[in-house]
């Protein structure tokens, strides 16, 4: 019997740095059936941490994922990356730096944050009486 000699492992190639970035989005959608935003409000604004190779892949995969989750998107603000952010003087709390990097290891849209809008404030003082 022979032995078959084994080959060297072949080293993997060093991989690259990622060109991904985490972007801050601010989406504004309206309703459509089955949406999921409370039953009373005309839509709502998204707080979207977003990863891409650039902004406008960024927003680009944000509508798309929007749509397929029926949700209308109608528009889109870009607010830029951590770092842009943080030049900017923003204060960015650990929880949203811990979402940001969420967002970029596992290359994916994350909703931060959803305020509904509605068309009439009720403060309660026509109410009384």
């Amino acid at each position: 019997m022979s032995e078959k000699a084994s080959k060297p492992a072949k080293a993997k190639p060093a991989k690259k740095p990622s060109r991904q970035q985490v972007f801050t989005l601010l989406v504004e959608v309206g309703r459509k059936e089955g949406d999921g935003l409370p039953k009373d409000s005309t839509g709502a604004a998204l707080m979207i941490y977003a990863s891409g190779v650039d902004e406008a892949e960024a927003v680009r995969e944000t509508v798309a994922i929007l749509k397929q989750a029926n949700v209308a998107p109608l528009d889109v603000s870009g607010y830029g990356t951590l770092d842009e952010r943080l030049a900017e003087g923003h204060d960015i709390p650990d929880e949203e730096r811990a979402l940001m990097q969420r967002a970029l290891d596992e290359n994916s849209v994350i909703v931060a944050q959803m305020t509904p809008f509605y068309d009439k404030i009720d403060d309660g003082a026509g109410d009384q009486p």
